[in-house]
C-alpha cells in the first residue's frame, strides 16, 4: 500500500513470537549419547537458545561449553533439519544438530538446571525426555522405538534428507 505521495507507510514493528534454539546429540568416542538430567527427573541434550549473530553451529557449539565443558568447534557440528513445533503455546524453532568432535569430561557447570551428566547407549535412552529433545533424537535416530513421538513440523538439511525422514507435510 502506498500513499498519496508514493511513500509506504510505517509497516509496525513485529513482536517477537517463538523462541531460536539448538538441540545437540553429543556422541561419543564409543557411539553413546551424552544426556543431563534436569531436577524434575528428565533428561536433556546439550542445548539452548541462538544468541543473535549466531549461527546454530556456534550456538550449539557455546551452550556445549557453557552446560558441560566440552569443547567441540563449530566446524564440527552438523545440522540435520530444523524443526518447528507450535504445540506448546509458543512456536518453538529448534534446530536438530549433531557432533562426533566433543573434547574433554562432561561437567555439572549449571547445577541449578543440571544434577548430572550421564552418557547412554542409543538404545537405552530414558523415556523420561524434555519434548525438544527427544525431537531432536528422532531426528538423528528415527529408528529408535524408545523414543517418545513429539509432534513437529522437520526440515530436514540438504547432506540429512532421505526418505526415512518425515517432511513438514507428514509430521504431526
Amino acid at each position: 500500500m502506498t500513499t498519496k505521495t508514493g511513500e509506504r507507510p510505517e509497516r509496525a514493528v513485529p513482536q517477537p513470537n517463538a523462541v531460536v534454539g539448538v538441540g545437540l546429540v553429543v556422541v561419543g568416542p564409543d557411539g553413546r549419547v551424552l544426556l543431563g538430567q534436569a531436577h524434575d527427573g528428565r533428561w536433556e541434550l546439550p542445548g539452548g537458545k541462538v544468541d543473535p549473530g549466531e549461527g546454530f553451529e556456534q550456538a550449539a557449539s557455546r551452550e556445549l561449553a557453557e552446560e558441560t565443558d566440552l569443547r567441540a568447534a563449530p566446524e564440527g557440528i552438523r545440522v540435520l533439519s530444523v524443526q518447528i513445533d507450535a504445540k506448546s503455546g509458543v512456536t518453538r524453532l529448534t534446530a536438530a544438530a549433531v557432533t562426533t568432535t566433543a573434547q574433554g569430561v562432561p561437567a555439572v557447570t549449571e547445577p541449578h538446571k543440571i544434577a548430572r551428566w550421564q552418557w547412554f547407549a542409543p538404545a537405552e535412552i530414558p523415556t523420561a525426555l524434555y519434548a525438544p529433545s527427544a525431537a531432536v533424537l528422532r531426528t538423528w535416530r528415527p529408528e529408535l522405538a524408545t523414543l517418545p513421538h513429539v509432534p513437529s513440523y522437520d526440515y530436514p538439511t540438504a547432506d540429512h534428507a532421505t526418505s526415512d525422514h518425515p517432511t513438514a507435510a507428514e509430521a504431526g
